[in-house]
């Protein structure tokens, strides 16, 4: 006996991503900002003046990816059912990546889904975390290995929280901006090369270039099927370098810009760049100060940390190189000894 549940369906979860001042906005609803204790002592007065709400919470996280964990999504949840908030209330993210990330996760269980929206404040989540509904947190086996795909109902990216943004906070979204235009725009590349993104009007630009991007690739592949895998140059290597540092030494994106390097060694081996285009896109990652050398105290051990890479499988891992400056590659057929060699490199002498 068979009995089948017809599903077939289109939902419809496009949204509009803002890039500019913060508007007004009004919910006729029950609604939590969840923010870190950085960003609330910075700029949540900001915030205050810009929202209202029917009811209006606040959670306030830890600040740091050390804390992009279970016990942090539990104090989400635990405000929600104790606030009484129900399938019509609404997340707000008001942070980096880490908040939004998390953010977006407790909006994906909380009563089986509730609506979110993302008000990122770093450049790297305003580039690339806040855009494309993935959500998750961290534990001991990896990065970003409990999550879901939950897309927000909007994104609104204002420029004036990257005024108060740390150097290395703001090198560290450059990396993003960098992975972008290495994979999918030689033209953006090169204006990054000449771009003084210290300059607000040129900055505003590049994050809009970014985004659209970003934005592209997500409606051609938003459940990271093919394409999408595109985007995390990178991050094969890069997940790795966090997770060994317990999340303390690099910021995500200066794990990203080593990554980077990395995937490009293994390109170069594999004839995919030239010694040129290897040293082209370091450059730009030496301009905005982002480290470019790890050194891997145990190689085999790295390598094995690959496979709890979600886009591996059990007996290939998957990465993504660069072919030049503007084009990419996903592939999972890399032999074992392109890979040790490449890893031997950033090994210990």
């Amino acid at each position: 006996m068979q009995v089948h549940i017809e599903l077939k369906k289109i939902v419809d979860d496009s949204y509009d991503i803002t890039i500019d001042t913060l508007p007004k906005l009004h919910f006729d609803t029950k609604v939590a900002v969840v923010t870190n204790t950085t960003v609330s002592a910075l700029h949540l007065e900001y915030l205050f003046g810009k929202i209202s709400a029917k009811e209006l919470y606040v959670v306030t996280l830890q600040d740091g990816e050390e804390y992009k964990n279970q016990e942090s999504i539990d104090a989400i949840l635990d405000s929600l059912f104790e606030h009484r908030f129900n399938r019509k209330s609404l997340l707000i993210a008001f942070g980096g990546g880490v908040i939004g990330d998390m953010t977006g996760y407790a909006a994906s269980i909380y009563q089986r889904g509730i609506d979110f929206i993302q008000i990122p404040t770093t450049l790297l989540s305003q580039v690339d975390a806040s855009v494309g509904g993935k959500t998750g947190f961290n534990n001991k086996y990896g990065k970003n290995l409990v999550g879901a795909f939950h897309q927000p109902k909007a994104v609104y990216i204002d420029p004036y929280f990257l005024t108060t943004l740390p150097q290395r906070e703001f090198g560290a979204g450059v990396a993003e901006i960098v992975k972008m235009a290495v994979t999918f725009n030689k033209e953006f590349f090169e204006f990054l090369e000449h771009a003084d993104l210290s300059n607000p009007e040129i900055l505003q630009d590049a994050i809009c270039r970014s985004v659209e991007t970003k934005a592209d690739v997500v409606s051609q592949d938003e459940k990271e099927h093919g394409l999408r895998a595109a985007l995390n140059y990178g991050h094969t290597f890069g997940h790795v370098i966090e997770n060994e540092t317990n999340y303390k030494e690099y910021l995500h994106g200066e794990a990203v810009a080593i990554g980077m390097v990395m995937a490009n060694e293994m390109a170069l081996k594999m004839g995919y760049m030239n010694e040129k285009e290897v040293a082209r896109v370091k450059a730009l990652l030496q301009k905005y100060d982002l480290p470019i050398t790890y050194t891997i105290n145990d190689v085999r051990k790295f390598y094995e940390a690959f496979f709890l890479d979600k886009k591996s499988s059990d007996a290939a891992i998957t990465f993504i190189l660069p072919l030049g400056i503007g084009d990419v590659v996903i592939t999972d057929k890399v032999d074992v000894g392109t890979i040790m060699c490449v890893l031997n490199k950033f090994g210990k002498e």
